[in-house]
């Protein structure tokens, strides 16, 4: 899955930051547990000393900018303990920062219902719209861990965050530690270019295994011209999670309507939703019907065509087209109809040459520059850091790192996480981490806007310039987080960001306009089934945090049954499915939600992506402030204007043509 935003994890550093660049030690497993409970000790004291302090003394100074700062701290030690528990090489670490996890996650939840803390919140009279702003999201955050319960309901409350706490983690790790591999003959892999099966290990018998990492995984489902090898590889990939997920999965979908029964609200949907932009979950379901009305009939359009593509293959002319059929003939159709062969494009864009040009184009979109700093101590010799500069003052920014391929143990899917988030106030400035899984080779298309995609997080958390670290970079409203990261998918793709390629590479292949055209052309196809799928997720998630808790797979595969393409008997997907187990729980639509916004404010270059003073103006605007300014006022600032959702629909139902350029 791609587009996966930053989740509040942790990446437990032995003392954060050294001067303002970044510079971290990674502990060793066996220093974690004291320097967890050093942590935690800091925090508790910090904590007790506003708790203590007379009511009429609660005011910004006393509470809300000590608060912040003391979260701050705890993010350079919490928040980047989820990255190193999710990357670092050695499992005993990776552990031992998930036990360290559990600690503060509990701890943290345990002040966030503490009544002497929330009433000095209160009390605050706010100086300005940003305080304003600011308190109004910490007393919703005590609200929501039950502070104003009776204390048996809190007790209960806390008990059940807790163990919601722990099944998460189990559930991400029972996926990112998945091993499997799946032995295929020369024969069976008949399609798979010889550069892709070179990569593969082999077993004693001489076959080729192959494992679910996206380098593995996709070039078999979208290139094995054997129905049945693709057909065995999708049931395993949709079962990695186990029985365990399912039954983990199960479980948490309880524990939330108990939360949010004890919470006053009919379902755990009216409850998580009631803090972002759409506020009920009344107008989610109202939008992914909508949603639904427009792709349906283009997604039925599309599946015609891929059958027709599998008869004329196959010979057979009562040929059904299957779930795992769709990768492959998508990519022959893509040849066929657009000309476009997805190793040309990884040819045409090498991995380091890509990273590079990704990051000239970032650069003169938000006069920034990028400076690789080797003397950042890295978790893998994979991982490369780099700091950030203002080019106009030459100030140092913040800093972040790569970590781009796959490897055992390490997070499956890509992200951006946070380690350390921006507070002028404090003066922290922010540090990020890109995670991936590429192939080394190069980029497809595909690949290539997920790199733009994530590293628009990244300029998201390291551009911010908020006054308060509670506000900084992605920590805005689950519904808008991923806006500014699918804007920027554009730039993957548009003419005048390619343009600066050979500036980048002179020694590199020129970029083949022709190719990027037909790329461009391709894209459209398929629209419909990508956003018919993204309804289904969304409409999954929705469901399951509905009124009457339903069992997770029985419901998946009465939805998955209703599609055109239906259930595959003995599939599991539910048990795989993190976001809804993490942070998009009633929050998978905000994807869409987000993408709104995005194409709306993508069309404010009208036609010229390179436009400096509009690159200028969204840094400014949106990239710096983070949550301190309501994310739909942000949006009405940088547009001029009330946004719409015309460039949407149109993006949808592949009508906004080739490059989606508005």
């Amino acid at each position: 899955m791609r587009k996966l935003t930053p989740l509040a994890l942790a990446f437990c550093l032995s003392s954060a930051f050294a001067a303002e660049r970044g510079e971290v030690r990674i502990a060793a497993a066996a220093d974690v547990p004291a320097l967890c409970d050093q942590a935690i000790a800091k925090l508790n004291a910090e904590v007790a000393a506003i708790e203590k302090l007379p009511l009429s003394q609660a005011n910004v100074a006393n509470v809300l900018a000590p608060w912040s700062k003391s979260s701050g701290d705890l993010v350079e030690f919490w928040w980047g303990g989820g990255l190193i528990a999710n990357v670092h090489p050695d499992e005993k670490l990776r552990q031992a920062e998930e036990s360290c996890d559990l600690k503060i996650s509990s701890e943290t939840n345990r002040i966030l219902q503490s009544s002497a803390l929330y009433a000095r919140f209160k009390a605050v009279k706010p100086a300005d719209a940003i305080d304003a702003e600011t308190l109004k999201a910490v007393l919703a955050e005590f609200e929501d861990k039950g502070v104003n319960l009776p204390p048996a309901k809190r007790k209960q409350a806390a008990g059940l965050f807790k163990r919601l706490d722990k099944l998460q983690q189990d559930f991400a790790r029972n996926v990112r530690e998945n091993k499997q591999k799946l032995a295929f003959s020369a024969e069976q892999l008949k399609g798979v270019s010889a550069e892709v099966l070179a990569g593969f290990k082999r077993d004693d018998k001489g076959n080729y295994l192959v494992g679910f990492d996206y380098p593995e995984y996709i070039p078999v489902m979208e290139t094995a011209e054997s129905g049945e090898t693709r057909r065995q590889m999708q049931y395993a990939y949709q079962r990695r999670g186990g029985a365990k997920n399912l039954a983990i999965l199960h479980e948490v979908v309880q524990i939330r309507k108990q939360l949010a029964a004890l919470m006053g609200y009919p379902s755990y949907a009216a409850w998580a939703t009631r803090n972002n932009m759409v506020g009920k979950p009344e107008v989610v379901l109202d939008f992914l019907a909508k949603v639904k009305d427009q792709v349906t009939e283009v997604e039925k359009r599309e599946l015609a065509e891929l059958l027709a593509d599998k008869i004329a293959f196959t010979g057979d002319t009562k040929a059904k087209l299957e779930r795992w059929d769709q990768m492959f003939y998508e990519r022959r159709l893509q040849k066929a109809k657009f000309q476009v062969d997805q190793d040309a494009v990884r040819a045409q864009f090498p991995s380091a040459p890509t990273v590079e040009w990704m990051m000239a184009v970032t650069s003169r979109l938000y006069d920034v520059e990028f400076r690789a700093n080797a003397k950042l101590p890295v978790w893998h010799e994979d991982v490369k850091g780099y700091d950030v500069f203002d080019k106009a003052s030459g100030q140092y920014l913040s800093s972040f790192y790569m970590d781009l391929y796959p490897r055992d143990g390490k997070y499956k899917h890509a992200a951006a996480f946070t380690v350390r988030q921006a507070s002028t106030l404090a003066g922290t400035t922010p540090v990020s981490a890109l995670v991936t899984n590429f192939n080394r080779k190069g980029f497809d298309q595909d690949e290539l806007e997920t790199l733009y995609h994530e590293f628009g997080h990244i300029m998201h958390g390291v551009l911010s310039r908020t006054r308060y670290a509670l506000n900084a970079g992605t920590n805005t409203k689950r519904d808008f987080v991923e806006a500014p990261s699918q804007m920027f998918e554009e730039w993957a793709r548009n003419p005048a960001s390619l343009a600066l390629w050979n500036e980048v590479c002179p020694s590199c292949q020129p970029i083949d306009m022709k190719l990027v055209e037909k790329m461009n052309a391709a894209r459209q196809f398929g629209q419909g089934t990508k956003y018919a799928r993204q309804w289904l997720y969304a409409a999954y998630d929705m469901a399951l945090a509905g009124p009457i808790p339903q069992e997770p797979l029985t419901l998946w595969q009465k939805m998955e049954a209703a599609t055109p393409l239906g259930y595959v008997k003995g599939t599991e997907f539910p048990g795989a499915f993190g976001h809804i187990v993490g942070g998009y729980a009633a929050g998978y639509y905000g994807y869409m939600w987000s993408e709104v916004l995005a194409l709306d404010m993508r069309s404010a270059f009208k036609g010229n992506v390179m436009d400096p003073a509009v690159g200028m103006r969204f840094r400014k605007t949106v990239l710096e402030n983070g949550s301190q300014i309501p994310e739909m006022d942000l949006v009405r600032q940088f547009l001029g204007r009330e946004p719409n959702s015309d460039a949407f629909f149109r993006e949808i139902t592949g009508q906004n043509g080739a490059g989606g350029k508005q």
